[in-house]
C-alpha cells in the first residue's frame, strides 16, 4: 500500500509539472481544463488525470470584400441623394409657407385688365370682377377630398372691362359612384359677380395615367397648365389660377390644401433614407469582421 500510494503521488506531480509546462510555454492562448477519472481495475481506486484542451484562438482580421463593398456604396449613395433630395423639398416648402403667409398677410390685389407677372402675384389674395364662360367647364380627376374620390372645377373667368380671362379654380365635387364620367350639376353664377381667392402657379400635377384627354369643353383630365387652356379656347389668359374661396352656393367644396402641407413628412421620409445607408454600411463593417475571423 506504502509502495502504491508513492508511485500515485509520483505519476500525479509528474502529470501536474508536464501540465504546468505546456501551459507557461502556450501563455497566449486560451485553455479548457476537463477533469476525468480513470478506474484501475483492481480495486477500483481512481486517479484524477487533467487533461488540457486547446481552444481555437479568435482574430478580429476584416476580410474586405469587392461585391459586399458594391453593394453597400450602392445603398448608402442612393440613401444618403434620397434624404438629401427629401431635406431639399422641405427647404422648399418652408419657403413656400414663409412667402405665402407673408403674402396672404396683404390686403386683396385688385385685378383688372392688366396682364399680371406670377412672380409677383403667386400666393397673395386676389378679387377679381367678371363673368363665368359656362361653355367652358374643366374638370381635374382623382383629386380626392377626405379620403373620397372626386374632381376639381375649374373654369374660364372673363374679366370685367378687359379682352382678358383668368382660370378659376371653383372646388371640388364628388365622382358619381355608378358611374364616374357621369358629372352631377353645378351651378354656375350669371352675369358679373366678384370672386376672392388665392393666386396660385398651377392647379397641381399628378402621375398621368394613360392617354392624356383632348383638352375641350367639359373634358375630365388628369393634368392642365393655363398654357394649355389659353392654346385651346383662344382665349387671352392670365399666367396663373385663382382658388376660389367666395361662396357662390353651388354645393362646391373650397377647403384647399397649403402649398407648403407635407414639411414633417419629407423630414420622415429623409430619416428613413438615411437610416437605410447607415444600416448598409454597419452590415458591411460587422459582416466583414465575422468573415475574418479565424
Amino acid at each position: 500500500m506504502i509502495g502504491f500510494a508513492l508511485v500515485f503521488h509520483h505519476e500525479h506531480e509528474c502529470e501536474a509539472k508536464a501540465a504546468q509546462d505546456e501551459y507557461e510555454c502556450n501563455d497566449d492562448d486560451y485553455f479548457h481544463i476537463e477533469q476525468t477519472t480513470r478506474h484501475r481495475e483492481e480495486g477500483n481506486s481512481g486517479d484524477i488525470v487533467m487533461r488540457i484542451t486547446p481552444v481555437p484562438k479568435f482574430s478580429s482580421r476584416f476580410r474586405f470584400r469587392w461585391i459586399p463593398f458594391v453593394a453597400m456604396l450602392a445603398v448608402v449613395t442612393i440613401g444618403v441623394s434620397l434624404g438629401n433630395w427629401q431635406l431639399r423639398r422641405a427647404d422648399e416648402k418652408r419657403t413656400i409657407e414663409s412667402r405665402l403667409s407673408a403674402r396672404q398677410a396683404q390686403a386683396p390685389l385688385v385685378l383688372t385688365g392688366e396682364l399680371q407677372n406670377i412672380e409677383g402675384i403667386e400666393y397673395r389674395r386676389v378679387t377679381v370682377r367678371g363673368e363665368f364662360d359656362r361653355a367652358w367647364p374643366l374638370y381635374l380627376d382623382n383629386r380626392p377630398n377626405a379620403g373620397n374620390a372626386g374632381f376639381y372645377l375649374l373654369m374660364p373667368f372673363k374679366i370685367a372691362g378687359s379682352d382678358h380671362h383668368v382660370l378659376i379654380a371653383r372646388g371640388w365635387l364628388p365622382v358619381d359612384v355608378h358611374n364616374r364620367n357621369k358629372l352631377l350639376p353645378i351651378n354656375t353664377p350669371e352675369g358679373q359677380v366678384e370672386i376672392e381667392g388665392v393666386a396660385i402657379r398651377n392647379p397641381g400635377h399628378i402621375m398621368q395615367l394613360g392617354q392624356a384627354t383632348a383638352l375641350q369643353p367639359g373634358a375630365i383630365l388628369q393634368n392642365l397648365t393655363v398654357d394649355e387652356v389659353a392654346a385651346a379656347s383662344k382665349f387671352s389668359m392670365q399666367a396663373f389660377v385663382i382658388e376660389q374661396s367666395t361662396d357662390t352656393h353651388d354645393t362646391l367644396l373650397r377647403n384647399w390644401l397649403r402649398p407648403s402641407v407635407g414639411i414633417e413628412r419629407h423630414l420622415g421620409y429623409a430619416f428613413q433614407w438615411y437610416a437605410l445607408a447607415l444600416t448598409a454600411f454597419l452590415f458591411f463593417v460587422v459582416t466583414g469582421f465575422r468573415r475574418g475571423t479565424k
